[in-house]
């Protein structure tokens, strides 16, 4: 075998390798971890009841409602990698727990109890969250979202059946928040996520949603809540959001904490309490 040859076939091995790492790594981003905790509704002294519902594409979500036999509802929305059972859903669950509105917890598609192999990270679950509002919204519901569920929220804020929502830690674009996001999950270099999204695209079977490219489109009331000390979603890229907009809508409101991703409820948790309640009250009552 000539020395030739023998080099085409090691370059051929190492590409194989390293086209298989890209692929590895596009999978896990695709296959969340399955989050489950012990605490429900009931912790907090609120009756319950386990609910499913079938989304557009045939994957069966898995919640809980709470039916206080309120006019209105608040839906409660998870991040990337978590479920309903994590912390700052808990908080919101306890912070609601006295207030008279209905509740909807539920995990979205390939998270916590809900059917699905893999997450396309907020552009299919719109699907889920359409899904719960048919079958259990009110006259009026509110969309409480984090991360990945912020950016549902917003884009559900065209939905007819959705009056208003609070955004914490939305990610704005979702390429840049992917590349940081390959840092600050799996301590690797940003430039493998321009590598290994084409195999994330195809797992996910999507390419995913921009959420700036709503910000001209939304025009019903919004609370966007960012973190100076966000490594995954710049202040700036929520700003711009913001400004842009404001240009078309009276009622978006912007509140930067001095919390990480998804942890201002946990910098000031009654301040948190006060604006975000203000705020769905404002648009409920």
């Amino acid at each position: 075998m000539s020395l030739l040859i023998i080099a085409l076939i090691i370059i051929f091995i190492i590409a194989l390798a390293v086209l298989l790492f890209f692929a590895f790594v596009a999978y896990k981003m695709a296959t969340p971890p399955r989050e489950h905790g012990e605490w429900t509704p009931k912790t907090y002294g609120m009756d319950y009841e386990d609910f499913e519902v079938q989304t557009a594409d045939g994957l069966t979500l898995k919640g809980w409602h709470v039916n206080k036999n309120s006019p209105a509802t608040v839906f409660l929305l998870h991040g990337y990698t978590v479920s309903r059972w994590t912390f700052y859903i808990e908080k919101m669950v306890e912070f609601l727990k006295d207030e008279p509105y209905n509740l909807v917890i539920f995990d979205f598609r390939a998270h916590g109890e809900s059917e699905g192999k893999h997450t396309s990270v907020g552009d299919k679950e719109i699907e889920d969250i359409k899904a719960v509002l048919d079958k259990l919204g009110t006259e009026k519901n509110c969309l409480v979202g984090y991360s990945m569920g912020a950016d549902i929220a917003i884009r559900a804020l065209e939905f007819d059946n959705v009056c208003c929502a609070v955004a914490d830690s939305p990610p704005i674009y979702m390429d840049s928040t992917g590349r940081r996001g390959l840092r600050y999950f799996a301590n690797l270099p940003e430039w493998i996520y321009d590598s290994a999204h084409p195999f994330f695209s195809f797992f996910a079977g999507t390419k995913g949603v921009d959420i700036i490219d709503y910000a001209e489109r939304v025009k019903k009331p919004l609370l966007l809540i960012a973190g100076s000390l966000d490594p995954l979603v710049k202040v700036d890229e929520v700003m711009e959001f913001y400004e842009k907009n404001r240009k078309v809508n009276p009622d978006v409101e912007l509140w930067v904490t001095s919390g990480k991703h998804v942890r201002s409820v946990k910098v000031d948790p009654d301040e948190y309490r006060r604006r975000v309640l203000a705020f769905i009250k404002n648009h409920l009552d």
